[in-house]
C-alpha cells in the first residue's frame, strides 16, 4: 500500500495540531510496527489533549494556504465523528462515503481512505478541537461546504438524529460558521416539512419585501459561487454547485409564490 505517499504527500496544516495527532495513530495502526518516521513537527507535534483550544485571535497569522490533501483528511475526520454520532455506524452512510470516495480518488486511493475511516471509527476523536483547527486553516466559503458535506451524510437515511445534529451544531460552531448559515443549508433538507425553507435556504424571513428577497438572492449566489472554493479540490466546488443551484431554486419558489418577475 502507498499510504506514505497518499498521507504524507502534499499536506500542510494537518500534519500538526489534533488531526496531525489523530491521524498518526490511525497510520501507525495500519503499518507493522508502526511508521519507520515522520515529518519534522509532523502528526505527534500536538494533540486534542495538550492543544485543546484553536481560535482565530492569535492564530491568525500561522495561516498558510491548505491543499487538496490537507481538505479531504480533514473531511474524513469529520466523517468518523458524524458517523459514530447516534451509536452507530448506518449502511446509507457509508453508501455515502463510498461514493464520495470513489468521485475524488483513484481506485487505490479510495480503498485505502476506506480503511483509514475504518481505523478513525476506532478512535475518540474531540472533533471540536478538529474543527477548531479546520477554522483557522481554511476559508470561510471551504468550512461551509465542509458542513454541506457532513449534512448530507447525517440525512443520508431520510432522518436527522438528534445524536448526529448535536454533533454537527458543535462542529458548525466550531469552524466558526453562522447560526444563520448552519440554518440554511439545513434548509434544503427540509422542504416536505417546512412551508419556509425557501426563506430560510437565502436567511431571510418570510415577511421580507420583494427587494429584499432579491438582494438575499444576490448576496447568497455570491455566498455560494463555486468559484469561491476552486482550490479546495473538484470534491468541495461539487458541494458549493449544489447550495448554489439551492439557492436558485429557493429563489425561483419564492418568485413563483409572490409572482414577481
Amino acid at each position: 500500500m502507498s499510504w506514505g505517499k497518499w498521507i504524507l504527500g502534499g499536506l500542510g496544516f494537518v500534519l500538526g495540531g489534533p488531526i496531525g495527532a489523530v491521524i498518526g495513530v490511525v497510520v501507525g495502526s495500519l503499518f507493522d510496527g508502526g511508521l519507520k518516521s515522520l515529518p519534522s513537527g509532523g502528526f505527534f507535534s500536538g494533540s486534542s489533549e495538550a492543544e485543546p483550544e484553536y481560535t482565530s485571535r492569535g492564530r491568525q497569522s500561522q495561516r498558510s494556504r491548505p491543499t487538496q490533501g490537507d481538505i479531504r483528511v480533514s473531511i474524513l475526520v469529520l466523517i468518523s465523528c458524524v458517523m459514530k454520532a447516534d451509536g452507530h455506524v448506518k449502511k446509507q452512510e457509508l453508501d455515502v462515503v463510498k461514493s464520495f470516495l470513489r468521485k475524488n480518488y483513484h481506485d487505490d486511493e479510495a480503498r485505502e481512505a476506506l480503511q483509514m475511516l475504518k481505523s478513525l471509527l476506532k478512535q475518540n476523536i474531540n472533533y471540536v478541537s478538529v474543527a477548531q483547527q479546520i477554522r483557522v486553516n481554511v476559508n470561510y466559503s471551504t468550512r461551509l461546504e465542509i458542513l454541506h458535506f457532513l449534512l448530507d451524510l447525517a440525512h443520508a437515511d431520510g432522518e436527522y438524529a438528534s445524536g448526529e445534529e448535536y454533533v454537527i451544531e458543535q462542529i458548525s460552531t466550531a469552524l466558526g460558521l453562522s447560526n444563520a448559515d448552519y440554518r440554511s443549508l439545513l434548509a434544503m433538507y427540509g422542504k416536505k416539512r417546512d412551508p419556509n425553507w425557501a426563506y430560510q435556504a437565502l436567511e431571510i424571513e418570510p415577511s421580507a419585501t420583494n427587494e429584499e428577497v432579491k438582494k438575499a438572492y444576490r448576496r447568497m449566489a455570491m455566498k455560494y459561487h463555486p468559484d469561491k472554493v476552486a482550490s479546495a479540490g473538484e470534491d468541495v466546488k461539487q458541494k458549493a454547485t449544489e447550495k448554489f443551484r439551492a439557492v436558485n431554486e429557493a429563489y425561483e419558489y419564492i418568485k413563483s409564490l409572490r409572482g414577481m418577475n
